[in-house]
């Protein structure tokens, strides 16, 4: 199975967010897209990734408030991506081995879509599910 298949399933979607937001504006966008991560873009550039585990770095820290707190400093710049030809159980291996919960689907520079641990984990399943259903009927004929 290839990431194109999550994404045929999923859909390309990608909730981004501008990169002069503050924490705030993060945390907001988060709640209303229900989801645990915003690519960061420059114009239509992506320039890092922003999730709930670096919300929760900055709330740890306790300097400031979200709305003074800019996003860019704790953002991630050096964004592990994937591309629609990879295979899912590489990509699995890559995201647990980094412990990375969500990773962008890259397609010739251009952002094809956002793949999530739990998207991964279900392609796995559903595979492993069809295949042992298969094995079953083969054995049993």
């Amino acid at each position: 199975m290839f990431v194109k298949e999550i994404l045929q399933v999923k859909g390309s979607q990608v909730f981004t967010i501008p990169v002069s937001s503050s924490l705030s504006d993060v945390v907001d966008e988060l709640m209303a897209r229900n989801c645990g991560s915003l690519v960061v873009c420059d114009g239509d550039r992506m320039i890092g990734i922003i999730t709930e585990r670096d919300i929760l770095g900055a709330c740890a820290a306790r300097h400031k408030s979200l709305d003074e707190i800019p996003l860019q400093p704790l953002m991630t710049s050096n964004v592990v991506t994937t591309t629609p030809a990879d295979k899912v159980g590489d990509v699995m291996g890559v995201m647990t081995e980094r412990r990375i919960r969500h990773i962008p689907v890259m397609d010739d520079g251009i952002l094809a879509g956002l793949i999530s641990i739990g998207d991964v984990v279900k392609a796995q399943h559903a595979e492993l599910t069809t295949e042992n259903h298969l094995l079953k009927e083969y054995i049993q004929s």
